[in-house]
């Protein structure tokens, strides 16, 4: 066994069941961190799809005794759908910060977003605008709340962004949905954003 690996055995307990969930956790963050940034070596094609079994692989070798099963809870678990599987292949939908071309539908409805963020991050898009950075798209939730948890992961005292979809819609902009809980868009300017809450 590889130094550093970790074995996995099935929960017997509510304690180890909490402990399935966290590994469950850093298993899909490295799912994510390869399917999303590096795929260390992984055949990727141009839609950001990979052989599963090759995933399953390579995920084996930082855990030991993982198995299709869990790829597939985390893949069809959780408040939001991160991973696509489509005969034998597995990819991220969003987050990416390798190129990939992914289609998504867009989103012709939609009236307002909402990004979260850092306060100290808030006073700099309010000023530059809303951009990818090293990601290839603008991340934007439907709610307040969602955008609420997405900022709690960085900071305690989030601040939510408004964005004026439809009137960045009129001007030519365009927003897609990935999921339920994640929309897309390229780079807002300050004109179509304002501060919707403070926590």
């Amino acid at each position: 066994m590889r130094a550093g690996a970790t074995v996995i055995n099935r929960p017997t307990s509510v304690q180890s069941s909490k402990g399935m969930e966290d590994l469950k956790v850093r298993i899909s963050k490295y799912m994510s961190y390869l399917l999303r940034h590096n795929p260390e070596g992984l055949k990727m094609d141009a839609e950001g799809f990979v052989n599963l079994g090759e995933l399953l692989a390579k995920m084996r070798r930082m855990y030991p005794g993982v198995d299709i099963r869990l790829i597939m809870e985390i893949v069809e678990g959780g408040d939001r759908r991160r991973f696509e599987m489509r005969d034998g292949r597995i990819r991220a939908l969003y987050g990416h910060s390798i190129p990939v071309r992914i289609s998504f539908e867009e989103d012709l409805e939609v009236s307002v977003l909402y990004h979260g963020t850092t306060c100290e991050a808030a006073s700099k898009i309010l000023r530059e605008g809303l951009k990818p950075m090293r990601r290839n798209w603008v991340h934007l939730s439907p709610t307040i709340e969602l955008a609420r948890r997405v900022a709690l992961r960085r900071t305690i005292r989030p601040v939510i962004l408004r964005v004026d979809a439809a009137r960045a819609r009129m001007d030519g902009l365009k927003f897609y949905k990935a999921c339920e809980e994640i929309y897309l868009s390229g780079e807002l300017p300050p004109r179509y954003l304002s501060i919707a809450a403070r926590y």
